[in-house]
């Protein structure tokens, strides 16, 4: 991690880098929006992740940032801290991650992280088949272009007949394009169009659609009989300036119950991803170092922390970018650094395009993500 490493990797891991950023982003703005916060929100995460938490991990390949796998979690703590209003729910969330995000520090520092040979790779398997099943039925919603009922995910399930009668189409042509792009990619051997990550050709092919369906403009259009709404409200917001998107944590509930349910279900899930992500990259890692699993720990508490007190979601090694990272050619945790740089560059430069973005891109994508999670396979 020091610059003995810098010297002899910073081209690989630079171009590995800028590489998972393209990925990231697309990502890190879905799982945002399908955790109940704004699109930045992840953003923010990421860029801590990779500047601050690569310094002091105890991993050498691994990617840190937000993730799908705390989607449930995160909305969840949204919700109830927030008695179903997002808005209010947020500040709260933050607060209880900021404290389980110092709990797994201080895991790190009691050296809990071998625990993490111990538990059953089954339960690991079923918590995240039930969070894909969970993101695709949310996220369907996005894609059809109707609004997710109110309830119990069961409910929300029930519902979703119901949505498909109501979807709106030129937002469903949006996802279902993205979500071809996502299946047929890996099918495709051809070097030229490998070398441009799938999530980034999602956006190059519905950004367009968004200048030809005029989402920048709310108006209404007749499709087979019926009106259909359109406008930004399907589009990515971020705010103007970007010191508004800070968001600082409210510690008012922390006397209440339901918040230290919240900070525990944090502190435990991704604690226990970041374990096991970090175990599973060490698999892949040309190299087969073995990280420092209690210092990982440590990183990724400190950095959710800090992401939340900003306003950023919870961290850990995510093991989707990690592998893209090492298949990039990827050797140190600079190119996790080089990352979130990249990130940071993309966000003062590139605001006016990432607001070109559809929801219902986003959506696929993670419908894409969470259908890889619950798959049996």
């Amino acid at each position: 991690k020091g610059f003995s490493g810098f010297k002899t990797n910073w081209k690989s891991d630079l171009i590995s880098g800028f590489t998972v950023s393209l990925i990231a982003l697309p990502l890190c703005l879905g799982i945002s929006l399908a955790s109940g916060v704004p699109p930045i929100a992840g953003i923010f995460t990421a860029i801590v992740g990779g500047i601050f938490a690569s310094r002091v991990a105890g991993s050498h390949v691994t990617i840190s940032g937000p993730a799908a796998g705390l989607i449930a979690t995160t909305l969840a703590a949204v919700e109830t801290l927030g008695g179903d209003d997002h808005a209010v729910g947020y500040p709260f969330a933050l607060a209880a991650i900021l404290i389980a995000g110092l709990l797994v520090v201080v895991m790190g520092l009691f050296k809990v992280g071998k625990l993490g040979d111990f538990f059953p790779s089954a339960a690991v398997h079923g918590m995240l088949a039930a969070i894909g099943i969970i993101i695709m039925v949310k996220q369907t919603y996005v894609a059809l272009g109707v609004p997710a009922p109110k309830g119990e995910f069961l409910e929300v399930l029930a519902h979703l007949p119901i949505a498909f009668a109501a979807l709106n189409p030129e937002i469903l042509v949006i996802a279902c394009i993205s979500l071809a792009t996502l299946i047929f990619y890996p099918m495709i051997d051809n070097k030229w169009i490998r070398l441009i990550p799938a999530p980034m050709w999602v956006l190059m092919a519905t950004i367009p659609l968004s200048f030809a369906f005029d989402l920048f403009h709310e108006h209404h259009y007749h499709f087979a009989g019926n009106d259909y709404e359109i406008g930004h409200k399907f589009l990515v917001n971020l705010p103007s300036n970007l010191g508004d998107a800070i968001v600082f944590p409210d510690f008012g509930k922390a006397t209440s119950g339901v918040f230290w349910v919240a900070v525990m279900s944090f502190a435990l899930i991704s604690g226990l991803e970041s374990l096991l992500s970090a175990k599973a990259v060490d698999t892949l890692d040309p190299w087969k170092r073995k990280s420092n699993l209690n210092r990982d720990l440590f990183a990724m508490g400190a950095g959710s922390s800090i992401a939340a007190a900003i306003g950023g979601l919870p961290m850990i090694s995510e093991i989707v970018r990690s592998s893209a990272n090492i298949s990039n050619g990827g050797r140190t945790q600079w190119a996790n650094f080089f990352h979130g740089v990249f990130l940071l560059i993309f966000l003062l430069l590139l605001k006016p395009v990432i607001m070109m973005i559809p929801l219902s891109a986003l959506a696929a994508m993670l419908i894409f993500t969470g259908f890889r999670l619950a798959s049996p396979k």
